[in-house]
């Protein structure tokens, strides 16, 4: 009944909504220029003075109806080697911009900044973004699914950039270099937008217009770049990125010496044209420098952990894009770590980017070492992707994984999945989604391999609408991937046994804008729906959340809600995760509460809060998260964080307390040199850490990092491990 519920609002609200009136995208014409620019933010050269301007530019949020109060002014042109950007970014308010730290790729939506958007193939999927603030702080990243969620910053690049300020402006200068993107040879017109974030004004605003309901990196919402004439084949291009570590290290719970430990590899990035990248690696280093947060888990299911190493980021989403959240035929983690632990990776090599106007492809293929996690093993995926109608492609995936052992291939011990993809969206991103059919293989053929999936969001400036439907059977089995769901742990037999499952995630939400309010920017109920059934359509777990949101126009929010639960227990199980708090099998209805509050985040001081309190299984849990952060600006950043669980069992004698402590400080003493820590104590694991770095970026994407790290068990503080690293990376391009 909720769902039919659910369904006929969505459908009213898709038949009375009215649409987004679509302004005409501009555009700008480029030409080529035989002076020599240099790159200090001053704008004094000659081809700047009586260049024309890209200006009048729109709001994006908070409301979308108007010419930005901020006034931009943007110029552009090029040479044989770079894309020239300036800027004059008008600031009339008194005081003093608002910004995180001197720390590269800092968070666009929370600091002054402008941006250059381009979409080089006008393919309206894939792009790249560069930022700069008001302190020449660099932000570059990769766009990919048209922008609609924002900018991966994990991509690193060449470019360079300065900003100077004088009085009531400030300045930027950009030279991109042709050889740091992908575009077509020959090309005449490029999809670009200029954006802008005035926090002081709480206004963020772009060239070409983008409706507030997308983010303002949405490649379907850029203006033209038009070229003076076609594009040259750049140079060639090759960057070799070599790196040495060594350190010291102590495991005092397996009672071993202090161990020296060293390792060196290098990386390759070779242009094998304008629009394909070749990307070799011999022997990586994939620790040390990056280290997971912990986390609090109740879910009874494992926990997904971003790719943060640098050799799997670029053209990602040719294979991490494939699938859902919960259902990845391919997930980069599991190639070099296996449980925790580290699996040596020998090498790899990898072929992306673009063939054509319309085709994408990716190859890539990784050996690993064996080790005492396991044999050693070789993974290889490919993946091609075609653009169909303007913004929407299809795409295939195949993926194996071959173990060996003594060079001999183990015919018992492989995978293969091989799978498809379609990508749709309309020209205005209104709608928006995907559906895919993937299929396992190995050894013991099993019926009920397969996985299959759709999502389809409606979306305008006041309604959004959600379907999801996910299947995953039983013998679907993609161990280069990630699927949690589908294993479940049977106490009974100690073993790990898997079922075919349904999932039904429809959502809606609606904004209401009041015109006359002052103080509210928007405010609007959602419903939520998350459902899991069987192969016989037998409930196992649902939830239906019911809430409603509001945002003020000092960007401070808050929001309730309330969550109908159900559980099937297939076991009698913990619970609680403590290990000794057991409850039995069957159905559990609960209902809870819950909310949030997230304050001015343009003040040095903001703080966020969350509670959920009310039943959990037979008994009562509440949970509360609190953050307390500090800009002491522009030098560090410092944070609290507290997420805390309280259970109360009929069966328990006394409350089972679930603590995850943080403490984080960032320090940028200087543009290149930067100090981070955190502290992170967890009772659930029974473990403190300690996590420092200091880096030092002495040239363009050349660092040197020194890394200490301490683990120590929560109860009585004995150590368990320590580690110093030293590490240098050096880029030569």
């Amino acid at each position: 009944m909720i769902l039919r519920h659910i369904f006929f609002i969505a459908l009213l609200g898709i038949c009375t909504t009215s649409l987004w009136a679509q302004k005409s995208l501009p555009s700008i014409r480029i030409e080529k220029t035989s002076e020599t620019i240099r790159i200090d933010g001053r704008l004094d050269e000659g081809v700047w003075k009586n260049m024309s301007k890209a200006s009048d530019f729109y709001i994006s949020t908070p409301m979308d109806t108007a010419f930005a109060k901020t006034k931009t002014e943007v110029m552009i042109t090029y040479d044989d080697k770079n894309l020239y950007v300036a800027a004059i970014c008008y600031d009339d308010l008194p005081g003093e911009n608002i910004i995180q730290s001197l720390k590269r790729d800092f968070s666009y939506p929370r600091s002054d900044a402008f941006s250059v958007v381009i979409d080089p193939f006008n393919d309206k999927t894939n792009g790249f973004s560069f930022a700069v603030n008001p302190k020449g702080v660099q932000r570059e990243g990769l766009i990919q699914g048209g922008g609609s969620r924002g900018v991966t910053t994990a991509w690193d690049n060449l470019w360079y950039s300065a900003v100077t300020q004088l009085g009531d402006r400030w300045f930027v200068e950009m030279a991109i270099p042709f050889n740091s993107i992908r575009f077509k040879e020959g090309g005449t017109e490029w999809s670009i937008n200029f954006t802008r974030n005035d926090l002081k004004r709480n206004e963020s605003s772009s060239w070409a217009s983008v409706p507030r309901n997308f983010n303002i990196a949405t490649l379907n919402y850029c203006g033209k770049l038009i070229w003076d004439k076609p594009l040259e084949k750049p140079k060639k291009y090759v960057a070799i990125i070599p790196y040495l570590s060594g350190g010291l290290s102590k495991d005092y719970e397996g009672s071993t010496d202090v161990e020296p430990v060293a390792n060196g590899g290098v990386d390759a990035k070779i242009a094998i044209s304008s629009t394909l990248q070749l990307d070799l690696t011999v022997n990586p280093d994939f620790s040390q420098v990056e280290v997971d947060r912990q986390q609090t888990n109740l879910s009874r299911f494992s926990l997904f952990f971003p790719e943060r190493r640098n050799f799997f980021i670029e053209n990602s989403d040719l294979f991490a894009g494939f699938g859902f959240r919960q259902i990845r035929p391919f997930f980069s983690r599991r190639i070099g770590l296996k449980s925790g632990a580290i699996v040596p990776i020998l090498g790899g090599v990898r072929l992306s980017g673009k063939v054509g106007d319309d085709w994408r492809i990716g190859i890539m293929n990784m050996q690993t070492d064996g080790s005492s996690a396991g044999p050693a093993q070789n993974f290889s995926v490919a993946a091609v992707q075609r653009q169909v109608f303007k913004s929407s492609n299809i795409s295939l995936i195949g993926v194996n994984r071959s173990s060996f052992k003594d060079g001999e291939f183990i015919k018992s011990d492989f995978n293969r999945m091989i799978g498809s993809d379609f990508n749709f969206a309309s020209s205005d991103r209104k709608h928006n989604g995907k559906v895919f059919f993937h299929k396992s293989f190995s050894q013991n053929k099993k019926p009920n391999d397969y996985a299959h999936a759709s999502w389809y969001t409606y979306s305008t400036g006041n309604l959004k609408a959600d379907w999801n439907h996910e299947y995953v059977g039983e013998n679907y089995n993609a161990l280069v991937g990630f699927v949690p769901r589908i294993d479940r742990y049977n106490p009974i037999l100690d073993s790990v046994e898997r079922k075919t499952y349904w999932r039904l995630e429809p959502a809606l939400r609606y904004r209401f804008f009041p015109k006359e309010s002052k103080h509210i920017i928007y405010h609007g109920p959602y419903l939520y729906l998350n459902r899991y059934t069987d192969s016989e359509f037998k409930l196992r777990d649902n939830l239906f959340r019911s809430g409603y949101t509001a945002q003020f126009s000092n960007t401070s929010t808050l929001g309730f809600f309330v969550d109908q639960e159900f559980t099937h227990l297939f076991f009698d199980t913990d619970v609680t995760f403590t290990g000794d708090s057991v409850i039995s099998g069957g159905d559990y209805k609960y209902i809870n509460f819950g909310g949030e509050f997230v304050s001015n985040q343009r003040k040095p001081l903001y703080a966020e809060a969350r509670f959920k309190l009310g039943e959990y299984y037979n008994g009562t849990r509440s949970n509360v998260n609190l953050a307390l952060n500090y800009r002491w600006q522009p030098i560090g950043i410092f944070g609290l964080d507290y997420n805390y669980n309280s259970i109360d069992m009929p069966h328990l004698k006394e409350k089972v307390d679930i603590s995850l402590i943080g403490a984080t400080a960032e320090l940028s003493f200087t543009r290149s040199i930067f100090f981070t820590t955190f502290f992170q104590y967890n009772t659930q694991s029974d473990n403190f850490n300690i996590n420092s770095r200091l880096q030092w970026r002495f040239r363009p994407l050349s660092d040197f990092y020194l890394v200490y790290s301490e683990n120590y068990e929560a109860t009585d503080l004995d150590v368990k491990n320590r580690a110093l690293v030293l590490k240098l990376i050096y880029w030569f391009q």
